[in-house]
């Protein structure tokens, strides 16, 4: 069996350790194409049984603009659960901040290569760090998280939610309306037909399995890189619709990270100081009307954006809260 944060033993981990220097890179930093490290990543193990006693790890797959302004929370977050997560970062080459030694997020970041919202550069930065993450063996599931992302639960509950769920978490849904089905572009054809033709949440989690598709994906991706520009969004279309191609049982077919649209535009609510109180959180962390392995779980979100900098305080104040219990 492998080992959880339940029922490693000190041997084990000693093992794994000496075997997990050997078997994920020491630094993420690399000189590698985009082209070779896609190439490099499809080629990593399928198989479900390793040689060696396994620690399952979740990958936190970053990307942000700069170091990010709520790393605070993280720090506390992921405190005392070394070996159980690897942290990646992809963030503007101009940003030139280093977390100091003592951090989680110190030496994290991945090459990176500018990012456009809206364009192709998004689904490419999403797939560089999938690739990234991919090359170190025991990395199990993979969460995408932005700078304004916070965690609404503690470390414990997320990763066993995670660890033990049999589906990945992407949502993919048929709009009919013109900012769904109005995207579509008739030159996708005969790959991408109106009928596989979904929209989703860009903040996806996904399990190994599902990692790998993407990374080796090479007839979807350069199809919409090429015919979904501008007013259709590749990063609100590429993963819903790669899912249902290549078979929709493997997803939910629903986020695990909790945004508020309930306001007009094309951005969802960002939340400043005012906004953080333990009822509103209470609300969010709340919401159960989903299902965790095809049974009603107790709660649907694991993470919630866009949470303003200005959020810090409050939300430090709120860790007891948050982070409380097991």
């Amino acid at each position: 069996m492998p080992n959880t944060p339940f029922s490693g033993t000190e041997s084990s981990k000693k093992v794994f350790g000496e075997l997990g220097d050997w078997i994920a890179p020491r630094e993420l930093w690399h000189s590698m194409s985009d082209g070779e490290l896609m190439w490099r990543a499809s080629m990593v193990p399928h198989v479900k049984d390793f040689p060696y006693n396994r620690t399952l790890k979740v990958a936190f797959m970053f990307m942000s603009r700069q170091i990010l302004p709520l790393a605070p929370l993280w720090e506390l977050f992921f405190k005392g659960h070394e070996g159980f997560y690897t942290i990646y970062l992809h963030i503007s080459s101009e940003s030139v901040d280093e977390p100091v030694e003592s951090s989680v997020f110190y030496k994290r970041r991945i090459p990176s290569k500018p990012v456009e919202w809206g364009r192709a550069t998004m689904v490419d930065a999403e797939r560089r760090l999938l690739a990234n993450a991919l090359l170190d063996f025991s990395n199990e599931r993979f969460i995408l998280l932005s700078e304004s992302c916070i965690p609404l639960f503690n470390f414990t509950t997320i990763y066993k939610y995670l660890i033990n769920s049999k589906h990945s978490y992407v949502g993919s849904f048929d709009d009919p309306r013109n900012v769904g089905r109005g995207r579509y572009n008739k030159r996708m054809a005969p790959s991408i037909l109106l009928s596989d033709w979904r929209k989703g949440n860009q903040w996806f989690e996904v399990h190994r399995k599902l990692a790998i598709e993407v990374v080796s994906d090479v007839t979807l991706y350069p199809i919409l890189r090429d015919h979904c520009r501008p007013p259709c969004y590749m990063d609100e279309h590429y993963l819903a619709t790669l899912v249902t191609k290549i078979g929709s049982n493997s997803s939910s077919n629903r986020s695990i990270t909790w945004v508020d649209w309930s306001r007009p535009g094309s951005h969802p609510t960002m939340f400043v100081r005012k906004d953080v109180t333990e009822g509103f959180l209470s609300r969010v962390r709340g919401q159960s009307d989903c299902f965790l392995n095809d049974v009603p779980g107790s709660f649907c979100f694991l993470f919630a954006r866009k949470f303003h900098p200005n959020t810090l305080e409050p939300l430090l104040r709120m860790v007891p809260f948050l982070f409380g219990g097991k």
